[in-house]
C-alpha cells in the first residue's frame, strides 16, 4: 500500500489524535495512515506502540514519520504494570482515541478505564460469534456460510464491547484459513477508517450496548 517514496501526512489542525497499538505487520495501521494521507480521515496518528520488537508495523509507522515505540512486556511482572506504561506514553503523546490494530494482548482495566469508550478494536468475525484467538479457524470449523469483521469499543471482557460496525464476507466451499482471512482483512481496511472518521466527526454515541450513528456532526460525544 506504501510507495517507495516517503509518504507525507498533512492532518488538519486540531485533528483527532490517535494512538495505535500493534503486534504484527500493521496492515490496518497502514489503512489508517493511507486514509489520512488521502484526506478521507480527519485524524493524526500521534504514536504507534508495539509489544513486539520486530513487528513490521513499527517500520510502516517510521515510513510515515510517525513516532513508533516498542515497550517490552518482559520488563513488567504484571499486565497492569505494562498497561500503566502504555497509558503513560499515550498521555504523553496527547492521544484522544486508542485503536487496537492487530494488538495481540488482553487489555486490562488499567488502560480501559482512563479511556472508557475511547478504545476501538477490530476483530475478524461477526461478533458475538467466534471471539478470541483464531476466529477464522473457528468459523471454518463451525461450517458457517458467512463471516466478516467487527469494529467495536473495548470493555473489560474480551471481544465484548459495544459494536460500532460490521461487514460480512462469504465463506466459500474449500476456503483455507488464509483465503478467508484475506477476504475479511480487506473489509477491515475499508471499514476501520470509516468508523474512525465517524468518531472524529462526533457522530458516535454509546448507550449501554448500543452505538448510535448520528446524521449530523456534534462534539466527540463518545469520548
Amino acid at each position: 500500500m506504501c510507495s517507495e517514496e516517503e509518504p507525507v501526512l498533512n492532518p488538519a489542525e486540531g485533528a483527532l489524535r490517535l494512538g495505535v497499538l500493534v503486534s504484527g505487520r500493521g496492515s490496518n495501521l497502514e489503512a489508517i495512515l493511507d486514509a489520512i494521507k488521502q484526506g478521507k480521515l480527519s485524524a493524526r496518528v500521534a504514536v504507534v506502540i508495539s509489544n513486539k520488537k520486530d513487528a513490521p508495523a513499527l517500520e510502516r509507522a517510521a515510513r510515515y514519520q510517525v513516532p513508533a515505540l516498542f515497550l517490552d512486556p518482559t520488563h513488567y511482572s504484571r499486565r497492569e504494570e505494562y498497561d500503566a506504561a502504555v497509558l503513560q506514553q499515550l498521555k504523553e503523546f496527547g492521544v484522544e482515541l486508542v485503536v487496537l490494530a492487530g494488538y495481540m494482548r488482553l487489555v486490562t482495566p488499567t488502560l480501559i478505564q482512563p479511556y472508557h469508550d475511547r478504545i476501538i478494536n477490530t476483530h475478524p468475525s461477526l461478533l458475538p460469534a467466534f471471539p478470541g484467538m483464531h476466529a477464522q479457524r473457528q468459523a471454518l470449523s463451525y461450517g458457517v456460510r458467512v463471516s466478516g469483521c467487527t469494529i467495536h469499543f473495548v470493555d473489560e471482557e474480551m471481544d465484548h464491547g459495544p459494536i460500532i460496525a460490521q461487514a460480512s464476507v462469504p465463506v466459500f466451499e474449500g476456503d483455507t484459513i488464509e483465503q478467508l482471512s484475506e477476504r475479511i482483512l480487506a473489509e477491515e481496511h475499508r471499514l476501520l477508517p470509516q468508523v474512525l472518521q465517524l468518531y472524529a466527526e462526533g457522530k458516535l454515541t454509546v448507550d449501554g450496548r448500543k452505538v448510535h450513528i448520528q446524521e449530523s456532526a456534534s462534539t466527540r460525544s463518545a469520548r
